[in-house]
């Protein structure tokens, strides 16, 4: 297939993404880079960490999202007293046919909101993840297939660190993006004023169905990506390894302790052809892998001491990375 037949598939495709963003867009005010991260982490088929205080709408970007996808959606509350079983599901005893059936977890959704999963201890937060690797969940001797798409979009606090369990860095790696969502502006926050103050549900019309995801993804793999791309992708994920490979970052070697894993790699790829395929390109450019580099890269990467002792952040490195590794 030429490159001109792909765009073409694509641009067909990916039209019906700009009335999913006017639809999320009449409940939601701003936070435009936020819902289309979550957009390319669905078409990616990855899962969403995000940072935040509460009362910035997470949990009501992912409701409309759900609403506008026609999906099912669940809202886990993440607390200390958490089982895996509360998660998953468990067996339930039936005195009237002496058996043991199986009671589905709110697991089972299109779209999992995990909030503050931080909370929670670190079996929980394992069934989860693992729930999110394989897409099934394992109720006694049965395995059952979650519903597709499945997408989770889970948030944690960063000012509150008494009773939470940080995510362990290897759990971490497993999701696509960590996201830092902000405060809004005051125009944007005027804005959110008039429309929520009556408290009032505001109606969203369902744009696509579930299945459709499906097609999207068949779509995105065909989009093309020049060997020099992939090359540079490759050379971005070793560099946060051996810094001193590369003369104008040798600067920071010493600094990252464990730089990004090969799945890094393998979904910064995927992330960029989702990115170009919501910008309607069938081709991946730099810009679409300089764009979610930073959300991809800066939960995979973990300082050194003299990191911290010099006040170093994971953001700083990973823009200066950006900044000197040579742009095909």
């Amino acid at each position: 297939m030429t490159i001109e037949e792909i765009h073409a598939r694509v641009l067909a495709s990916s039209a019906v993404l700009d009335d999913v963003r006017a639809e999320i867009g009449k409940v939601i005010v701003g936070q435009e880079n936020i819902i289309n991260r979550l957009l390319i982490g669905m078409l990616a088929n990855g899962h969403v960490l995000i940072e935040g205080v509460p009362g910035l709408a997470k949990t009501l970007i992912i409701s409309t999202l759900a609403r506008v996808f026609a999906a099912s959606y669940k809202r886990i509350q993440f607390t200390p007293d958490l089982l895996p079983a509360d998660i998953t599901g468990t067996l339930i005893y039936n005195q009237k046919t002496g058996e043991f059936t199986p009671k589905k977890g709110p697991i089972f959704a299109n779209f999992i909101l995990a909030d503050e999963i931080n909370r929670a201890p670190s079996k929980v937060q394992s069934a989860l993840l693992e729930a999110m690797q394989e897409h099934t969940v394992t109720i006694g001797d049965t395995t059952y297939q979650l519903p597709e798409p499945f997408f989770v979009m889970a948030t944690q606090n960063p000012i509150e660190h008494e009773g939470t369990y940080p995510l362990p860095e290897a759990q971490v790696d497993r999701f696509l993006m960590k996201l830092k969502i902000k405060y809004p502006s005051l125009r944007e926050e005027k804005l959110i004023l008039d429309r929520m103050v009556s408290g009032a549900e505001i109606p969203v019309e369902p744009v696509l169905q579930p299945l459709a995801l499906k097609a999207m993804r068949e779509v995105i793999n065909e989009i093309y990506m020049e060997d020099k791309l992939k090359d540079y992708i490759l050379n971005l994920v070793h560099a946060t390894r051996h810094p001193e490979r590369y003369p104008r970052i040798s600067a920071m070697n010493g600094l990252i302790q464990y730089g990004a894993s090969p799945r890094a790699t393998i979904y910064l790829a995927r992330a960029a052809k989702a990115h170009a395929y919501l910008e309607h390109r069938g081709y991946v450019i730099p810009d679409d892998i300089k764009a979610i580099g930073k959300d991809l890269l800066r939960h995979r990467i973990i300082l050194s001491y003299e990191a911290e002792a010099e006040q170093v952040s994971c953001e700083e490195l990973i823009t200066r990375i950006f900044d000197e590794i040579e742009v095909p």
